[in-house]
């Protein structure tokens, strides 16, 4: 059966083989057939070679490089902050299967940072970027300003904390002081 632009597809749906076209969005290559990824129509883009499935519904959330993501800090290890990844920015659907990510002490600060407790504690909801998406395993940074702690409760109380200068929040009711990086949408 010929697939041509606009036919209704289901996963797993053979499209073309690899000789004809390139595997685009929606589609993947299964050992030099092309098969559809999600339940859709076809889109073949002759100049380019390349046929994708666009679904109706959108699809799964997809993360890619450059992408801005809001997580949570689930634990301090090393040089590594582990993020659980909650949504991806400007995007309001859920992910499909929740996003596990790392923030290496390199990619926290354009200065050297000393420890990671200096930046972030467990519990800490941040805005970051996707630097680098291999398998399951994503890498993000909170060097740009825009990029950082989000919101942060005091250690010892568990109030929400106010930034009181540049990298410094500090708790109403404690009167604690602790050190984050801070990112300029910080939520008061």
């Amino acid at each position: 059966m010929k697939i041509e632009s606009g036919d209704l597809v289901m996963p797993g749906d053979f499209l073309a083989v690899s000789e004809q076209f390139l595997p685009g969005q929606g589609a993947y290559d299964d050992e030099g057939f092309i098969k559809s990824t999600t339940s859709g129509n076809v889109y073949i883009n002759i100049k380019s070679k390349e046929i994708e499935v666009i679904s109706k519904s959108g699809g799964p959330v997809l993360l890619k490089k450059g992408d801005i993501i809001f997580g949570q800090i689930k634990d301090l290890r090393g040089q590594r902050a582990l993020v659980d990844i909650q949504i991806k920015k400007g995007c309001s659907r859920e992910f499909a299967l929740p996003y596990k990510a790392a923030i290496h002490i390199s990619q926290v600060t354009k200065g050297y940072l000393d420890r990671l407790n200096e930046a972030f504690r467990i519990g800490d909801i941040i805005e970051a970027e996707i630097i680098k998406v291999m398998g399951d395993n994503v890498d993000l940074t909170t060097i740009e300003d825009n990029c950082g702690v989000i919101k942060a409760m005091c250690t010892r109380c568990r109030n929400y904390m106010k930034p009181s200068k540049r990298n410094e929040l500090y708790c109403e009711r404690c009167n604690h002081k602790e050190k984050r990086k801070i990112s300029s949408n910080y939520v008061e």
